[in-house]
């Protein structure tokens, strides 16, 4: 069956580098432990999370110090760039090294170029996104645990495999809360009954892990 993707909202890793630090945020494997509604295989989650880690290494060492705010998630290897940078040769940068990593099978470049966010702007969206993953919690028609989110100036990113009524029901939801500009959905749509043998086999694995290491 061929895929087919659609933007949502997303969270991941944060590269600020203001002290050359890098967040961590929403991240699929958090302390070693697997997160077991996801619908990635055991295997892909940790990769995804090694993605992130190893995106992150990669502009830090690429891209001067101060010169770029840039979020960096992985879902199914797929990479997600969003942020703001100095120059439109950073940007292309950003893309060219994150391509580069290891298990990474496409890049999103949704990076602006401009002046970088402030401090108040990435604190107004840490709390932004908090919202954002307790409305999706609560909201009808949304499987918990199976929606990664990133925020960034407002805009909400989303990731995941769904069905479409899934995605809709995130995407509404996640546009009702206040503060939202947009909503970016990058979905992996999957059918009904996709949605009802990966949660067979989660049934079926004390884990949720079952034919680990595929994707």
């Amino acid at each position: 069956m061929k895929r087919k993707y659609g933007w949502v909202l997303l969270a991941g890793l944060s590269v600020t580098l203001l002290d050359g630090c890098v967040l961590l945020a929403g991240t699929a494997a958090v302390g070693g432990a697997v997160v077991a509604t996801d619908r990635r295989s055991t295997g892909t989650q940790l990769e995804d999370t090694e993605i992130e880690s190893s995106v992150n290494r990669a502009l830090i060492d690429n891209i001067p110090k101060g010169a770029m705010n840039i979020d960096v998630t992985s879902y199914d290897h797929r990479v997600l760039l969003a942020g703001q940078v100095k120059t439109a040769e950073q940007r292309a940068l950003a893309e060219q090294v994150a391509s580069k990593v290891e298990h990474v099978r496409e890049v999103d470049n949704q990076i602006t170029v401009g002046s970088l966010a402030t401090f108040g702007d990435r604190a107004d969206d840490t709390l932004l996104a908090g919202k954002v993953k307790a409305t999706l919690l609560n909201a009808e028609g949304v499987p918990a645990g199976v929606i990664k989110t990133t925020v960034d100036q407002g805009v909400v990113y989303l990731l995941g495999k769904v069905s479409p009524s899934e995605g809709e029901a995130a995407a509404k939801a996640a546009s009702r809360v206040s503060g939202v500009r947009r909503v970016v959905k990058l979905f992996d749509l999957i059918t009904d009954q996709e949605v009802a043998d990966i949660k067979k086999g989660q049934a079926e694995s004390p884990s949720g892990a079952k034919n680990e290491g595929k994707p």
